[in-house]
């Protein structure tokens, strides 16, 4: 036995080497390959186990310090193996503020995952939290491996759970082939990722089951983000009139009805079988009745109309009805108009002279003017320069750039060649977030497309201009949004921000001059060029022009991906085009530019959308993440919540960044759980203070905003958990549950209890063991008589 053992090792580790070798072969041995190595070798092996990294220290030139350092500072890599399957619990701003910790807390539960594990008993399910996962309107969002599940409450894990399983046991069978008469027209279906989450890929599928059950070959086209992320899965309904009807939130079971109003089926027999069918089947379940088709267009459309009426599409153009990877249709929409005319119509000097004249300021953090940007770049006379795209949109509650990637692609990398042409690049690099794999996935299919085209690579549209740009997969890191960060990870190091000057326009990626643009201010220079900067001049404020795109999420009832002029104002954004708050709740707070950004309250929400105005009340306009806060929302956990996720992402390479930061947190800890005194909010206010003046680069700069915007203008939240009181109910350590007269014994509680705390007892007033209660809201969601609140713990200690 012993034997065969040692033979079974041996056999193991021959094979991992043989898998190691071959990733190596295929991506390189230089220092600068380690992170897409290790990406690769988890992709593998699920973690990176010691024989595979032994052997990286064999055949390439990284060495133990470097692999060490590297694989230990991004969040992505893991040294320890998990499970068959990662379930992955967003914990951005928007899922923060619907219960995502409480969706954590019941995952673990329902799998029985021991309290120092992340994996199950039976290896199948590992569990994690993560940053965000772009999905903020869908809020609390889970996703199993590849599958995204939007709207996941801590009552419904088990679904969700079963639903997965279901999904990977069930066998995929192949479908008959059926004759099709070929019809006019088309059927547009969001497939964004948000889209694909609220179901769309099962719509698609429906669709192309029911035209071949009807016999209907009609266009089913996939396009990208259609913006309005709450009302997915939508589809529309192009006649041959070219006549738009829109349904929004369908459901599989509609789609038969749909087809059947717009289309007629193939042929005699199966419009005849199909009508008789349908009747039938009406006449048993009457589910046509509420079928979306006959709901008036008013109640179908009225939402999405309010929604767009106030956008300005630019950065978004052709919303709705590009295919993300059309290369034609995007052409024939007027795409590479602009860099066909860069190339035959302009010097370089003249195309950054009108990004300059246009106003255009970067998307992505706080507004430095894009064409100063290209200016420098290009004022370099050395051969090797490089354009980078910073898709690393690390902040919570934000999604812009993923949508802007998996709908735009075309647009983007067209305004990044712009950029290489005026600024005597030769080569880009996107730089993108490994947890976007859609976005990944199309980036690279788009870059294909225009290399075969000559838009990409040697001589682009027969000019001498040569430009190539490739991918880089982020590792999972915040403070890689930062640019010298970014370009760090590039290289093959952690990503620690450097000291400036130098600037990466004068010496960056490997030494030579660099353009670090984020993905919106890209996806906006072709509309320039075209359209002339005197036209994007005109939309906008003084000192702000053109449009930003946002992510509108939180406690609002439309929330989604909006593109708006600059100058609107927040109140127009909520009201106009979000519809409001949620639920009839007050407005509190609007929570913008993530965790560098602040919170901005109800009070001075007449504010305009504007770069200069935002900083003036202490926030920024940072990626564009617009989070809505009602007064069920804690101020002090708000900051709470953002304080840790910086000291989290926090590179620790200064001081003042890495200790004072885990000092204001410490404050902060105290304050949520009632053991704060009056004197540590002014300690917390001096502290926010030197680590905004003294840190090194923008994260340690920006990271205390919102805990300075919500003492400014939330102080007295602060003085009242000083007190032991959360007025909102939302800091678990200050309140209990507790159940009123109200209650009629109805058990539904009771059964609802993950931790058996309400005692079986039908037809009784219910009672709740506080010892074992872990206040996690189920009881409250399942209550239809309103007889379980929360209670303010002093209270409680008082009466008893």
């Amino acid at each position: 036995m012993a034997c065969n053992c040692e033979n079974n090792d041996k056999e193991t580790l021959e094979l991992t080497i043989s898998k190691v070798d071959a990733i190596i072969e295929r991506i390189g041995t230089q220092r600068s390959t380690i992170i897409p190595l290790l990406q690769a070798l988890q992709e593998e092996f699920s973690y990176l186990p010691a024989d595979a990294i032994n052997r990286v220290y064999e055949k390439t030139e990284i060495d133990r310090a470097q692999l060490i350092s590297v694989s230990t500072f991004y969040s992505q890599f893991r040294h320890i193996p998990y499970g068959k399957h990662l379930i992955k619990v967003c914990a951005g701003t928007a899922c923060h503020v619907k219960g995502a910790n409480n969706v954590y807390d019941s995952f673990r539960r329902e799998l029985k995952i021991e309290d120092k594990s992340v994996t199950t008993e039976d290896q199948n399910f590992s569990i994690e939290k993560v940053a965000c996962l772009g999905c903020c309107t869908l809020a609390p969002v889970v996703q199993i491996d590849d599958k995204i599940y939007g709207h996941v409450l801590p009552g419904k894990v088990n679904e969700v759970i079963d639903d997965f399983l279901e999904q990977e046991n069930q066998e995929e069978k192949e479908e008959a082939k059926k004759s099709k008469t070929r019809v006019p027209g088309e059927i547009r279906l969001g497939m964004g990722s948000c889209c694909q989450a609220s179901g769309s890929t099962d719509i698609y599928k429906q669709l192309q089951q029911t035209s071949d059950e009807l016999g209907i070959d009609v266009t089913i086209k996939s396009v990208g983000c259609v913006g309005v992320c709450n009302k997915v899965p939508l589809i529309d309904v192009v006649d041959e009139n070219s006549v738009i009807t829109r349904y929004p939130n369908v459901k599989p079971e509609e789609i038969k009805e749909i087809l059947h109003h717009h289309f007629k089926p193939g042929s005699f027999f199966k419009r005849v079988k199909n009508k008789l069918f349908n009747e039938i089947d009406t006449y048993h379940t009457d589910q046509t009745w509420d079928n979306v088709i006959w709901k008036p267009e008013n109640e179908r459309t009225g939402v999405i109309n309010t929604f767009l009426s106030e956008q300005k599409h630019i950065a978004t153009e052709g919303y709705g009805y590009l295919a993300p990877l059309n290369l034609d249709e995007y052409i024939g929409f007027g795409g590479f108009e602009a860099l066909k005319k860069s190339l035959s119509e302009y010097e370089p000097n003249q195309v950054v002279q009108t990004i300059l004249e246009s106003g255009l300021r970067g998307r992505g953090g706080g507004g430095f003017p894009t064409g100063k940007k290209w200016e420098l770049v290009a004022a370099s006379d050395q051969t090797d320069k490089y354009i980078i795209c910073n898709g690393d949109e690390g902040d919570p509650g934000a999604f812009m750039d993923r949508m802007i990637l998996e709908s735009y692609p075309f647009r983007v990398i067209e305004g990044m060649i712009i950029a290489g042409y005026a600024t005597g690049a030769n080569k880009g690099v996107f730089y993108i977030r490994a947890e976007y794999p859609l976005a990944v996935k199309r980036i690279r299919t788009a870059l294909l497309l225009c290399k075969e085209r000559n838009l990409l690579g040697e001589n682009i549209n027969g000019s001498s201009f040569s430009f190539d740009i490739e991918i880089f997969e982020g590792a999972g890191a915040f403070v890689c949004g930062e640019e010298t960060a970014l370009i760090g990870s590039i290289e093959g190091e952690r990503g620690f921000p450097k000291q400036r000057p130098p600037y990466p326009a004068v010496a960056g990626l490997n030494g030579k001059p660099t353009l670090v643009n984020n993905v919106e201010s890209l996806s906006q220079i072709s509309f320039i060029i075209n359209k002339g900067q005197q036209k994007y001049q005109n939309i906008g404020t003084q000192n702000s022009k053109g449009t930003k795109v946002f992510a509108l999420a939180g406690k609002i009832r439309n929330g989604g991906l909006i593109e708006v002029p600059m100058g609107i104002t927040l109140n127009q954004i909520i009201e106009d085009i979000g519809g409001g708050v949620e639920g009839g709740q007050k407005l509190k707070a609007v929570q913008i530019g993530g965790p560098s950004g602040g919170c901005i309250p109800a009070s001075l929400c007449d504010v305009k959308v504007d770069f200069d105005a935002f900083n003036q009340m202490g926030a920024m306009m940072g990626s564009g993440g617009l989070v809505v806060l009602s007064d069920n929302d804690c101020m002090v956990d708000m900051a709470r919540y953002f304080l840790s996720f910086t000291c989290e992402e926090s590179c620790g390479k200064c001081t003042f960044c890495r200790v004072g930061i885990r000092r204001m947190l410490d404050i902060l800890d105290r304050l949520c759980t009632g053991k704060a005194v009056m004197e540590d909010i002014d300690k917390l206010e001096e502290l926010a203070n030197n680590v905004k003046k003294s840190s090194l680069c923008g994260l340690g700069k920006t990271a205390p905003n919102p805990v300075l915007t919500t003492l400014k203008y939330f102080r007295h939240e602060y003085e009242e958990h000083v007190n032991g009181l959360c007025k909102t109910g939302t800091c678990k350590d200050l309140i209990t549950y507790t159940v009123t007269n109200d209650c009629i014994g109805c058990t539904k509680c009771a059964k609802a209890c993950p931790v058996d705390a309400i005692p079986y007892t039908p037809y009784e007033l219910h009672t709740i063991d506080t010892d074992l209660c872990v206040k996690c809201g189920l009881c409250i969601d399942e209550c239809s008589y309103d007889a379980i609140k929360k209670v303010p713990l002093k209270d409680s200690v008082l009466t008893e």
